[in-house]
């Protein structure tokens, strides 16, 4: 039977069902251990081993060979760092090996499991339950989690079950990551093992001073509401310290840093020399590397950062190399790619070791993804739509892949996992490259039943990157499109790459009548620091320059099919302010749009990530109000869409309400959707199928 785009979409999960991901690699490169569905429509993750020297794969453990009720009982920690993560499937959605990734650990329906990768043996653990980040010691002995936001251990024969430390109030947990860590700064874990297991490194977070939101579901007013300890811009972090637990019976230690100045924590690890992290102030213009003391909790400065507008968190940094060289990255704002001009694409982010610099002015890093000897593997852009691996060492870079594409790996052993997807075909190809030879990691996900064809072009003279959509077998006889403009267009995140997945469904949406265009606008990452910076204090004016200009440039390629008197945009979370930003300030342009999940009122989104942008908003209210929503209410004059999930605890509904708030006050019609018990992610089948489908019809009738 065929099926139609928004059912296929939805039930895939985006076409992530089915990829192999989460590789970790055998330090002697015998073995590399993995996680995927066994089908595109599957939602159950199980975990699989592949031998290099051969290519055979094996199914290690599957969910539905082991007696566990589902997840129905997933802790909310790990409701919680599902969403944080993006994670849309079920069943092993994570995993942690020894040292030498003999065993595993995973938790499952709140359950303990281990198994052993050779044998494919798989066997239950009698921990605590619910069980949450369970991670093996490197030696293999031992299994630390967190149960009930107590971080305990249990030995990998089911003895010894007991806590390492408890918490002191209600308010207080050892071993997670709190929200801001998780959200915005990519830590999502809160305990790290010594080398030996001996000892674990253990965030300790006190949300004491962190005011409460309650998110409820009026649909169904029988079940109480939820109560999250959110930080919103201006409003008291929790506080995060960090204390060295001896699992055997040793004395604990308090890490000691300036917790009053360096208030964040946005990185922590262990290596052979020593616990490392790294502390961020409030304003985020200053970073330390710290090494840690692992007898007294000491620590000792290895590096500052500083920078007059933010430091940035790369991903993978810090790192040490054998020789104990700190490997750490640099926003250089002097060093640009040759013939690089424009003031707004000045700045580049560079790989350091030891301090030096040892990539080229141009080479945008995007991650450092492992550390072995003395090479680093990391990934890195000239063109900001493609991200390449590379490698370096000696002295020299090497890159790794090559077409148009967007790639990560990992590697140990003489063992490389390269996966990648590019712009010439659907799909994720993943491949190992060993002395063996190179075989491919098999992807189960679907092939979508749409095939985009898609332009990418440079917008304006910034040359903002830029994609336009036009419908399948659409010809100029057959007159003129409207458009729908369909971006994030914010920090963090790119719609403008050279992956062709990545337009299927514009290219869908295209089908139904439109000309779409997609832009990266300055705020996006991957053009160097000029470029992310450039929307500090100020979305509005940037962002929304660059919108226009590639609709302009699209326009100016397309006369015949592009329809000016006839623009939409649509967009979700950073997207959905955008969207609702262009028919509020230029009406001009932009002629209806829909705005999901859409930020209004910067005060109730979260500090790290407001701040970074605005400031403070007792000390710079003028930058809040001028990028606030709120206050244009009384000038919408296009039809206008909002759409927000009801259990939304990242962008929460008070966003879309307060704007539907004012602009009844100010008498100007609009639309609101409500979503009941959808979060941010919108992972429900039926909702994300049918939003599709809603929103079409509702664009085609405003646009007449």
């Amino acid at each position: 039977m065929s099926i139609s785009y928004p059912r296929q979409t939805a039930r895939t999960r985006r076409f992530t069902l089915g990829v192999p991901r989460a590789f970790q690699i055998a330090p002697d490169g015998s073995r590399v251990a993995f996680l995927r569905t066994k089908a595109g429509d599957d939602p159950v993750t199980c975990l699989w081993t592949l031998d290099p020297a051969t290519g055979a794969e094996t199914l290690v453990a599957d969910p539905a060979a082991l007696s566990v009720a589902g997840e129905q009982n997933l802790p909310a920690e790990e409701r919680a760092r599902r969403e944080r993560a993006r994670e849309g499937a079920g069943g092993i959605v994570g995993f942690a090996t020894d040292a030498a990734v003999r065993q595993a650990v995973f938790s499952l329906g709140g359950q303990l499991f281990l198994t052993d990768l050779a044998s494919g043996e798989v066997r239950e653990l009698p921990a605590r339950t619910p069980v949450f980040d369970p991670r093996l010691d490197p030696a293999g002995r031992r299994v630390a989690y967190v149960s009930g936001r107590t971080l305990r251990v249990i030995g990998v024969d089911g003895s010894d079950d007991r806590a390492l430390v408890t918490p002191e109030s209600e308010q207080i947990s050892y071993g997670l990551a709190e929200f801001i860590a998780a959200e915005e700064m990519q830590r999502m874990r809160g305990h790290w093992w010594s080398p030996d297991g001996s000892t674990v490194l253990t965030a300790r977070v006190d949300e004491t001073p962190v005011q409460r939101w309650t998110i409820a579901d009026p649909a169904n007013p029988e079940n109480p509401a939820t109560e999250i300890a959110y930080p919103a811009a201006g409003t008291p972090n929790a506080i995060v310290s960090l204390v060295l637990l001896r699992v055997d019976g040793g004395r604990d230690a308090s890490v000691s840093w300036d917790r009053g100045q360096y208030p964040y924590l946005t990185a922590a690890g262990w290596d052979s020399r020593g616990p490392m992290i790294v502390v961020q102030t409030r304003d985020q213009r200053a970073q330390r590397v710290l090494a840690v003391d692992p007898l007294n909790g000491e620590t000792s400065l290895l590096h500052t950062g500083h920078d007059p507008v933010w430091t940035e968190i790369v991903p993978g940094v810090p790192a040490r190399t054998d020789a104990g060289d700190l490997v750490w990255t640099v926003e250089d704002h002097q060093a640009s790619a040759p013939g690089v001009s424009s003031p707004d694409l000045l700045g580049t982010r560079r790989l350091t070791v030891g301090g030096e610099p040892v990539t080229p002015p141009g080479l945008q890093v995007r991650a450092v993804l492992g550390v072995e000897g003395g090479a680093v593997l990391f990934t890195a852009s000239t063109e900001p739509t493609e991200v390449h691996v590379h490698r370096y060492a000696d002295g020299e870079v090497t890159r790794l892949t090559s077409g148009q594409g967007v790639y990560s790996a990992v590697a140990a052993g003489g063992v490389t996992v390269v996966a990648g997807s590019r712009l010439d075909a659907l799909g994720t190809v993943t491949e190992v490259r060993g002395p063996q030879g190179t075989f491919p990691i098999e992807s189960r996900a679907e092939t979508p039943v749409i095939t985009p064809r898609v332009e990418l072009l440079r917008a304006g003279e910034r040359e903002v990157r830029t994609a336009v959509l036009l419908p399948t077998g659409w010809t100029p006889d057959q007159g003129r499109l409207p458009v729908l403009m369909d971006p994030y267009g914010g920090p963090h995140a790119q719609r403008v790459l050279a992956v062709q997945r990545a337009y299927c469904e514009p290219q869908w949406l295209s089908d139904q009548g439109f000309a779409v265009v997609i832009a990266d606008g300055r705020g996006t990452p991957g053009r160097g620091v000029a470029w992310e910076r450039a929307v500090r204090g100020d979305f509005v004016t940037p962002v929304l320059e660059d919108q226009v200009a590639a609709l302009e440039e699209a326009a100016r390629r397309h006369p015949a099919a592009l329809d000016l008197d006839r623009v939409a945009v649509r967009g979700w979370s950073f997207g959905g302010w955008l969207a609702a930003l262009a028919v509020l300030a230029r009406p001009d342009v932009f002629h209806a749009a829909v705005a999901g999940a859409p930020v209004t009122d910067w005060t109730l989104y979260d500090t790290h990530y407001t701040e970074r942008y605005l400031g403070l908003p007792e000390e710079e209210p003028e930058s809040y109000a001028a990028n606030s929503l709120i206050g244009l209410a009384d000038k919408l004059t296009r039809p206008l869409l909002l759409i927000h999930g009801l259990a939304d605890d990242n962008v929460v509904a008070a966003h879309t309400l307060r704007l539907s708030s004012a602009l009844l006050a100010a008498g100007r019609p609009h639309t609101v959707l409500p979503l009941s018990g959808v979060t941010h992610m919108t992972p429900q089948e039926v909702v994300a199928e049918n939003l599709l489908h809603l929103q079409v019809d509702w664009l085609k009738k405003s646009l007449a």
